[in-house]
């Protein structure tokens, strides 16, 4: 039977009735995934380096983000999607101006971070 998880038991309840902004750990509900609704108009906000023993996708729905990977510098805007493969450190960045939203997904039921920074 299918489960329905309220946004109240995810979402950063500072975020306010319209943002999207919090974390779901899929696991304890039987998926295998992991999702960080990002939103923020920091310019410059974003995670310190890290990285996952899973590959981790982020789609861009709002904004304009800079992201490391490895050692790479991708851009990336509203409408794409960048995919950071496991176990390499990435981290990025709203570039604004304005609003950043993502969807991250780590694939994986519980969360595995190493903070690298």
């Amino acid at each position: 039977m299918g489960k329905v998880i309220d946004k109240a038991s995810w979402a950063d309840a500072t975020a306010g009735v319209d943002n999207w902004r919090g974390e779901f750990e899929g696991g304890a509900y039987g998926a295998g995934i992991c999702v960080i609704f990002v939103h923020t108009e920091n310019i410059g906000d974003g995670p310190r380096l890290h990285r996952h023993p899973y590959p981790e996708t982020f789609i861009v729905r709002n904004g304009r983000v800079r992201f490391t990977v490895g050692d790479a510098t991708v851009d990336a805007e509203a409408g794409q999607i960048v995919v950071c493969p496991a176990n390499v450190p990435h981290k990025f960045e709203n570039l604004g101006p304005g609003l950043l939203e993502q969807i991250d997904i780590h694939e994986a039921g519980a969360f595995e971070t190493v903070w690298l920074e």
